[in-house]
């Protein structure tokens, strides 16, 4: 069983930075695909950032550009930089992983395992 705790939440300006980490333990590999979800009242939870199990990152095009996903695999842990939040941007976080990234397009990975998810309120 894998486990996957969020943290780093927490409400921030528009135009302000966040950093959100995803720490990983039990059976899971260091090259996993690791992803980031997140979703808001009323809607479907969204993908927005992937680091793969062959290191590759791919961004929803609504934070291309603002966002950062980065793996350190010696630590089992995944980092999610936000930088120059929008009030869109509002919503509760999850890491998700998986052993291997969906291909073509990585987004399409069934992911099996899930955190609690973080609070983020940009304002």
């Amino acid at each position: 069983h894998v486990q996957l705790v969020e943290s780093g939440g927490g409400s921030v300006q528009v135009g302000g930075s966040l950093r959100l980490s995803c720490q990983a333990s039990g059976e899971i590999s260091r090259d996993y695909c690791v992803g980031w979800y997140r979703q808001v009242p009323g809607e479907a939870r969204e993908a927005v950032a992937l680091v793969g199990d062959d290191g590759a990152t791919k961004y929803a095009a609504s934070v291309n550009g603002r966002f950062i996903v980065s793996r350190d695999s010696a630590k089992n842990t995944v980092t999610l930089r936000m930088d120059n939040l929008k009030p869109e941007d509002t919503g509760i976080y999850y890491c998700a992983a998986q052993t291997w990234c969906a291909t073509p397009n990585p987004f399409r990975t069934v992911f099996n395992f899930w955190g609690q998810g973080t609070q983020v309120t940009v304002s």
